[in-house]
């Protein structure tokens, strides 16, 4: 019975990608000839890729909360790769990843096709990218940034870095804090996290082989950012993702920015 469930989600997935990339390519052939991008559209086609791409995983996805109607910065705890098309499927949305998912076969360039901003940790250009995060917000674009900077098991938070959350308050959003978690019988789910040395291809392949598992995703009340420094933003949404997820706040916030 694994073998078939793996195999019927492989050809659906193959599907997917394969539908994916040539939409990626068409897109970028089109902004070729027209000589300008087209990020509203990136991010519109990008939330019905990742869409599909969801459907294709073994998630039964609930959702708590409500969507913003307005452009603001989302922040969440990060458990897996799989958090991007659960939140991505949710609203028209780019992302923040680290520069060595740009390499990843395949996926580096589809996300990177999709509007993905790409920052090198320890390369010192997070003043950069945080222009670009500004200027994003700024276009009315909303965009999701995981503040602990790496996946972590899902049972606790890694701290929260608040120097990127500065793009808020520069461009005068509200910041949208979000729980992700991922329950199997009623427990965390020992599959989904995507941690330590774990490779895309083997983590992918015990994902389809498993058995259908909930991923629960609680839209946290927004956080207006007038008057509010970038350490105390990063200080209330590791609170609010904290008491969502029922777990006790982890250990003090740094400024170095790590984003993954």
């Amino acid at each position: 019975m694994s073998s078939l469930r793996l195999s019927l989600r492989l050809l659906y997935l193959a599907l997917v990608l394969a539908l994916g990339t040539l939409l990626a390519a068409l897109v970028s052939l089109g902004e070729r000839l027209l000589r300008r991008d087209q990020p509203a559209l990136r991010q519109r086609l990008s939330r019905w890729f990742l869409t599909c791409l969801r459907r294709a995983l073994p998630f039964r996805v609930s959702i708590e909360g409500r969507l913003p109607e307005q452009p603001m910065l989302w922040v969440a705890n990060h458990v897996s790769w799989t958090d991007i098309p659960l939140l991505g499927a949710l609203q028209p949305i780019s992302f923040l990843s680290k520069a060595e998912v740009r390499s990843w076969p395949l996926a580096g360039w589809l996300a990177q096709q999709g509007g993905t901003l790409f920052i090198q940790r320890g390369a010192g250009d997070s003043n950069r990218v945080g222009d670009q995060l500004t200027g994003h917000l700024r276009h009315g674009r909303p965009l999701l940034i995981f503040p602990e900077g790496t996946t972590s098991d899902g049972l606790s938070l890694r701290p929260f870095h608040g120097r990127l959350l500065g793009s808020a308050i520069s461009s005068g959003v509200a910041v949208q804090p979000v729980a992700i978690r991922y329950v199997r019988d009623g427990r965390p789910c020992p599959v989904t996290p995507f941690i330590g040395d774990d490779n895309m291809l083997s983590h992918l392949l015990r994902l389809l082989a498993s058995p259908s598992c909930e991923a629960r995703i609680h839209l946290l009340d927004p956080i207006p950012t007038q008057a509010r420094q970038r350490k105390e933003l990063a200080r209330r949404s590791q609170a609010a993702i904290a008491a969502a997820l029922r777990l006790e706040e982890q250990t003090p916030l740094h400024e170095t920015v790590r984003t993954g």
